[in-house]
Parts: C-alpha cells; structure tokens; sequence
C-alpha cells in the first residue's frame, strides 16, 4: 500500500486532465509526515469492526502531531486485502456510505478506493482517480481547496460554504469560472 501510496496519487497521470499529484492532499501530508497508513486483516464479515474502526479514525486524525497550521493535512488510509471481493467491497462501500453525512456534517473527507472504482475524475472525465491495488478508506479534512468537489457534488455545497463562508464562496465561483472555460476551450 505504501508503492501505491508513493507511486500513484503523490504523482502526476498524464490521463488527469491537470498538472500536479493526482492527490495533492497526500503528498503534503506525506512529506509533513501526518499521513498515518494502516492494514486491516478484516474480512467481508467484520462490518461493525470497521465501522469502528473508521469512526474512531476521525478521532485519532486529531491526535496526529502537526505543524503549527498544518493540523488540517492529517490524512489516514486503511488498506483491507482481505476484503478484494464483491462481497469485500460491498460490505466497504456500505461502511463508506454510513459515513457520507457524518463526514460532511463534521468538516471530513473520505474516499472510497478499489481496483474497480469508476468514478471519474473532475478535469477528465475518462479518468478513473480512485482505483487502488487493494481496497482503500481514507479521511481527511474538508479544506478550502476542495472547492471543485464542493461544487461537483451538490451534497457537499453547504457544508463546504458552512465551513469556508465567503472565501468558499469565491472559490466555487472561481472553480466554475475555469471549468466553463476549460469546456467552451474543449468544445468551440
């Protein structure tokens, strides 16, 4: 998890659409060293150990040791091998989603990664940001560079401009801005 940590989102993908790491996030906190990986042996069966376990994560983010003004780049990633399979990955993505609005209504983050994933990306729509070797939960803080999700998922809107208040505001604007840009360039 840590070659893929490394090679993948702490890079660049020519298939991105942008320049820069795929995560940006990641490798700050990566080099700041607050990014906290783990392994988790669970199988397809220990949904509440890793409801668990990922609900106290938000708490143990807290406890990671930051530079002063930095505290918001803490990021945790928790691999789970034994859980690559439908019903593995069933079982994640209904822990993911037990968390959707705890995580918004806290000011969070958290990802969903698998070698199956097809969500797309923000800035190319061909590709696939979130697929990993072995499945992966992830959190973080929601920070004002989240902009594009925020104004992506509609869900997110609130809490980020709740959060971030006018500068949000700007942000979102701006993001629109340059994606109506970017697509009129794409498609004259």
């Amino acid at each position: 998890m840590s070659d893929w940590l490394a090679t993948y989102p702490m890079n660049s993908h020519p298939e991105q659409g942008r320049s820069g790491a795929v995560c940006p996030f990641v490798k700050k906190s990566s080099l700041l060293d607050i990014l906290r990986i783990g392994i988790n042996p669970a199988s397809p069966a220990g949904e509440e150990d890793v409801f668990t376990q990922i609900r106290g994560s938000f708490a143990e983010m807290e406890r990671i040791p930051a530079p002063p003004g930095k505290e918001r780049l803490r990021t945790i990633a928790i691999g789970y091998p034994n859980c690559d399979s439908p019903e593995g990955l069933a079982m994640l993505e209904r822990v993911y989603k037990r968390h959707k609005y705890y995580t918004l209504f806290h000011f969070r983050m958290i990802a969903f990664f698998h070698a199956h994933n097809d969500i797309h990306g923000l800035w190319n729509p061909d590709f696939r940001p979130m697929r990993s070797p072995m499945p992966v939960l992830a959190i973080r803080y929601l920070i004002e560079q989240d902009s594009a999700f925020a104004a992506k998922h509609k869900i997110m809107t609130l809490p980020y401009l709740l959060r971030f208040g006018p500068v949000g505001v700007q942000r979102i604007a701006a993001h629109l801005q340059h994606k109506a840009g970017s697509d009129t360039a794409a498609n004259p």
